[in-house]
């Protein structure tokens, strides 16, 4: 039987799916069916971009789904952001990657982590901050945030999410994919 549950703040639907007998609940966002970036030159804009295991290089078996939300503040200096999950288990860390879709790539930026382990089920926001030309790293070190950015308009960027369940080997299922368990491309 569903159940539809209260959305979140940020739009977020969550559905939630059981039965008479007990089984364990699957919370998954609902996302609209575009979600375009749409930086303006002069003022600051929403963006969101939606988070999954089909999107992972390679593809990932998971119920975990997520969500990334940009708003670049108004005199184009910083870029804040949230970061959303549901139903993962074992986060660890999550970044802004510089890749094409389908690609993996360098990381950018840390949104989340490094944490141990090992963490368990997480569900709701899990990192909230603001990214500015310093904290860029990798291939765009020392470079401005309106590079980012035009990576990220160029569809050349993606966040992701990576789990970690603490045992050896990695990449072994859902709450163990140590290369990433959800991404969005942005767009």
């Amino acid at each position: 039987m569903n159940r539809r549950i209260a959305a979140l703040s940020v739009g977020i639907a969550l559905v939630s799916f059981g039965c008479a007998e007990p089984e364990p609940t699957a919370v998954l966002p609902v996302f609209t069916d575009d979600p375009a970036m749409s930086f303006t030159a002069n003022g600051a804009t929403n963006a969101a971009v939606p988070l999954s295991g089909d999107e992972e290089v390679p593809a990932r078996a998971t119920l975990a789904r997520g969500t990334a939300i940009f708003h670049r503040s108004d005199d184009g200096t910083a870029l804040h952001y949230k970061l959303i999950v549901a139903n993962i288990e074992n986060v660890v860390q999550s970044h802004i990657h510089i890749g094409a879709f389908g690609a993996n790539g360098p990381v950018t930026v840390f949104l989340f982590g490094p944490v141990a382990p090992a963490g368990g089920r997480v569900n709701g926001p899990i990192a909230e901050g603001t990214i500015t030309a310093a904290n860029l790293i990798g291939p765009l070190a020392g470079q401005t945030l309106d590079d980012l950015i035009a990576e990220m308009l160029a569809g050349n960027a993606y966040v992701n999410v990576h789990t970690d369940d603490g045992i050896a080997p990695s990449n072994t299922g859902a709450g163990d994919f140590a290369s990433g368990e959800v991404r969005g491309q942005i767009r």
